[in-house]
């Protein structure tokens, strides 16, 4: 019997911090609700959909505002040749522009809110789910046998 051996190599390497991923992880769901509300607004016409979406984006931008910030803290250390957290950055501010956007548009006459209010739901809800998921990707490995 033989025994193989593999060489195991990390790309990069950086660890997470818990704040870090709260404020990433924790605005994804919370667009998420938003998305849904909606969803439920336009299929019942009931306003208290309407208006409980308007209070997930509310707090959705507050967590994602604060990501934003630590994204940017982030980008003025980080190393020149790295991609991935520029885009994540730049994505996560795009979402955070539109959720703005949305939250103007939910402050409009119930009825006013369909159906933007549910495409930009959708575009926001893809866009912050996308910058999490690249800001919070940390390492890679390869494995060569």
């Amino acid at each position: 019997m033989t025994t193989a051996t593999y060489d195991v190599r990390r790309t990069h390497h950086d660890w997470v911090h818990p704040l870090r991923a709260l404020l990433f992880a924790g605005s994804v769901p919370l667009f998420l609700g938003v998305l849904l509300s909606d969803i439920a607004y336009a299929n019942s016409d009931q306003v208290q959909w309407k208006n409980f979406a308007s209070w997930l984006n509310a707090g959705a931008l507050l967590l994602s505002g604060l990501a934003l910030l630590w994204s940017v803290i982030a980008l003025l250390g980080a190393e020149r040749g790295r991609r991935r957290p520029l885009l994540a950055g730049g994505l996560l501010l795009v979402g955070w522009i539109l959720g703005l956007v949305n939250s103007f548009m939910h402050a409009k006459d119930a009825a006013a809110t369909l159906p933007e209010g549910v495409v930009l739901a959708v575009v926001v809800f893809v866009l912050i789910a996308v910058a999490s998921w690249l800001g919070l990707a940390t390492d890679r490995v390869e494995v060569r046998p």
